[in-house]
């Protein structure tokens, strides 16, 4: 997903917008984690950027989509370009105890 988000929308509120734009991403990151992993894959990954125009965008994990949303929105952006690519990925086995247990 690359998309520009208009902040502003005529008859509603903007805090009622800036939830309708937090929602479409949350709903667009679990349908995609819904789809099937092709062969030989454990999980999907998600590289993420978000800012106030197309041209500056800044890297952020998932979990935190919501607040780079709000960071642009406080900053007084018309609009908030979120771009979210999935890719496949081979989940990291977890890392040895330093206790040697």
């Amino acid at each position: 997903m690359k998309k520009n988000f208009p902040l502003a929308a005529p008859g509603k509120a903007r805090a009622r917008v800036v939830e309708a734009v937090k929602n479409e991403v949350r709903k667009y990151v679990r349908r995609e984690r819904r789809k099937p992993l092709p062969a030989g894959f454990d999980e999907w990954t998600f590289a993420c950027r978000v800012g106030p125009a197309r041209d500056a965008p800044v890297p952020c994990e998932v979990p935190e989509l919501g607040r780079a949303i709000d960071r642009v929105v406080s900053a007084g952006g018309a609009e908030v370009y979120v771009e979210i690519i999935a890719t496949p990925t081979h989940r990291l086995p977890p890392p040895a105890s330093a206790a040697g247990t």
